[in-house]
């Protein structure tokens, strides 16, 4: 039975890490904006606007800090 490497296995927590946090960002952060839609429809605009920026920066967490300049630069050079 091969043995398992100890780098390769640290490298795939990580990006399995890296994966989980982009994903709950941005599910989170999809949440958030619906909800401020709601309360906008709903005439409570000061809430909705604090909602919607709130969404904005969970939506730039997951998306391009963590999921593009995170997760893709470690693909790339995993892959080389």
């Amino acid at each position: 039975m091969p043995s398992a490497n100890p780098e390769l296995i640290a490298e795939s927590l990580v990006l399995v890490l890296y994966t989980l946090v982009a994903a709950a960002l941005t599910i989170g952060g999809v949440l958030v904006e619906y909800t401020s839609l709601q309360h906008v429809g709903a005439g409570d605009l000061t809430v909705g606007l604090w909602l919607a920026a709130i969404g904005a920066v969970m939506l730039y967490a997951g998306v391009y800090a963590i999921g593009y300049q995170k997760l893709v630069s470690r693909l790339v050079a995993s892959g080389q």
